[in-house]
């Protein structure tokens, strides 16, 4: 089979990057042909159809002059240099299936005319809640909102969700709004759900309810050391934005004498978080920075507990099966796709978000007890194992393209 990926960036960025590369690995290793597509990007590693890609453009944050941001909101809505560059890759790729990921605002869903042009069968992996809130999160400043569902789009206007920027968030509830009146996604026949959370919210949305199926990512374990031996202190690992709420972790650990916070990452927040764990956990907080791979598994290892403080709804996050793949129980937010990865007293625990009493609460039988955090090592390995398999994924995923290729050719 040839299938073409398709994001806006084409480096590992971030988890949705990490997904489609570790995924077209997975694929060519089956014997499949794999391709991509994407924006122009001087980070970019995939450069076969480099000349095709539409011009780099950053819009986080947005262009300084009014020109540039005219320009990035005309891209937002419709790209002619994505179509065509999109038109002339499938014309030479010649893909049985067009995978999508992230395609918003560089790309936009122009590049879904030339794959419907073409009778190509695609399939979109949502890596968010792009398509039902126009900034992406559910959140209204920082707190948990659903206002925008099924189309109500008016309310991030009207909230300012975008950055507490009334134009920004006008432009943002503007694209979203056009493409859904538009159909502008309607070429996807398959929308493949993490998180059977994030599949019920587009449902709920009424985004093409009938095409929505949901498909776990998948984690390699066949080479991913377990834990020998008990751990010490806690680890959050990710972006250090508000949302993550890495803050909430900080206090929590605050509030248990002696304890050891790692963190693991960067991000806006970071100059404050510092502040924070100064004023709330003298010494007791050790900030990393940015670590590879090596880092964040020697950091897992040795860990008692790993925490996942997230106070928005988290689809299907990285860490938590990246944790438990090593022996490693996770504590995290009892929200969004967290539910569905975290068995509480087997394999780790769940509290409500932004309260960190309750986190600390959670934390301190680990922390305390490392003996307890090792007895859930081998039932963590085990559901990864079982459920989370890269050869289930691809069976999963070569069903997804087998139900869009039958759905492109009834709408022949």
């Amino acid at each position: 089979m040839r299938i073409l990926h398709v994001n806006k960036f084409l480096y590992r960025r971030g988890g949705a990057e990490a997904y489609m590369e570790d995924l077209a690995d997975l694929q060519r290793a089956a014997g499949h042909t794999v391709a991509f597509f994407g924006m122009a990007h001087p980070l970019n590693t995939h450069l076969e159809y480099a000349a095709h890609f539409p011009s780099h453009i950053e819009l986080e944050p947005p262009p300084p002059t009014l020109s540039g941001r005219v320009r990035g909101v005309a891209r937002m809505l419709y790209s002619s240099s994505a179509s065509r560059g999109m038109d002339a890759v499938l014309a030479d790729f010649r893909p049985d299936v067009v995978h999508l990921h992230n395609i918003y605002h560089q790309l936009s869903p122009s590049v879904l005319r030339p794959v419907a042009h073409r009778k190509v069968a695609a399939v979109m992996t949502l890596h968010d809640y792009k398509l039902a809130c126009p900034t992406y999160q559910f959140l209204d400043h920082g707190n948990l909102c659903q206002a925008c569902l099924g189309g109500h789009f008016q309310h991030a206007i009207l909230r300012r969700c975008k950055d507490g920027s009334l134009g920004s968030s006008a432009v943002m509830a503007g694209e979203l709004f056009v493409h859904t009146i538009t159909r502008a996604y309607s070429p996807v026949r398959v929308f493949i759900c993490p998180s059977s959370f994030l599949e019920g919210r587009m449902r709920a949305a009424r985004v093409y309810p009938r095409r929505m199926r949901h498909i776990p990512h998948f984690i390699e374990t066949r080479d991913i050391p377990v834990k020998t031996a008990p751990g010490t202190g806690v680890l959050v690992a990710g972006r250090l934005s508000p949302e993550k709420g890495i803050d909430v972790a900080i206090r929590a650990v605050g509030a248990i004498d002696g304890t050891v916070l790692d963190v693991a990452g960067t991000g806006p927040e970071e100059a404050a978080l510092r502040r924070l764990a100064e004023s709330v956990a003298p010494g007791r907080v050790r900030f990393h920075g940015l670590v590879d791979k090596a880092e964040v598994q020697r950091l897992m290892l040795a860990a008692a507990v790993v925490v996942v403080p997230s106070r928005w709804y988290e689809n299907q996050p990285m860490v938590v099966l990246e944790a438990l793949a090593r022996g490693v129980p996770v504590v995290g937010s009892a929200l969004g796709g967290m539910p569905e990865l975290i068995a509480p007293g087997a394999t780790g625990d769940l509290v409500p978000a932004n309260d960190p009493n309750a986190l600390a609460a959670a934390l301190t039988p680990y922390v305390r007890d490392p003996d307890h955090a090792f007895s859930m090592r081998d039932r963590a390995r085990s559901t990864i194992v079982a459920e989370f398999s890269p050869e289930r994924h691809l069976e999963r995923i070569g069903a997804a393209y087998a139900l869009a290729a039958r759905m492109t050719q009834r709408a022949a």
